[in-house]
């Protein structure tokens, strides 16, 4: 399999409220508007995209893990931006294996912010 992009995305009920909560969390309004008041798209890296798509019956239930390499930095740059994520997350014995973030938007879908140790 020859994998060139990944598009992830996220089921919403209300996407003014979660247009909003993405921009705050990504610290900018979507980079495409695919359909005005339906679907939004950021883009996060070359290859990589969230999108949320109104879809009442299936809101609430994604989990998505976003590596960065420094996650006090990045939490609290979206800590300023009004988004404020559970407490941190150890993975693995001790955090052996890195540590998250969880973030979880107004439909209940779960948003993780993750540092992988080592990387």
């Amino acid at each position: 399999m020859d994998i060139n992009s990944l598009f992830f995305g996220l089921a919403v009920t209300d996407f003014v409220a979660a247009d909003s909560w993405y921009s705050r969390l990504f610290g900018r309004a979507a980079d495409f508007v695919v359909t005005p008041g339906v679907e939004a798209m950021w883009q996060l890296s070359d290859t990589a995209f969230v999108y949320i798509v109104v879809d009442p019956e299936h809101a609430g239930q994604a989990l998505v893990n976003i590596a960065v390499s420094d996650l006090n930095a990045v939490t609290a740059d979206v800590v300023s931006r009004g988004v404020d994520p559970g407490p941190f997350i150890l993975v693995g014995p001790d955090g052996a294996a890195g540590r998250k973030a969880p973030f979880t938007d107004p439909d209940g879908n779960s948003i993780f912010i993750i540092e992988i140790a080592g990387a």
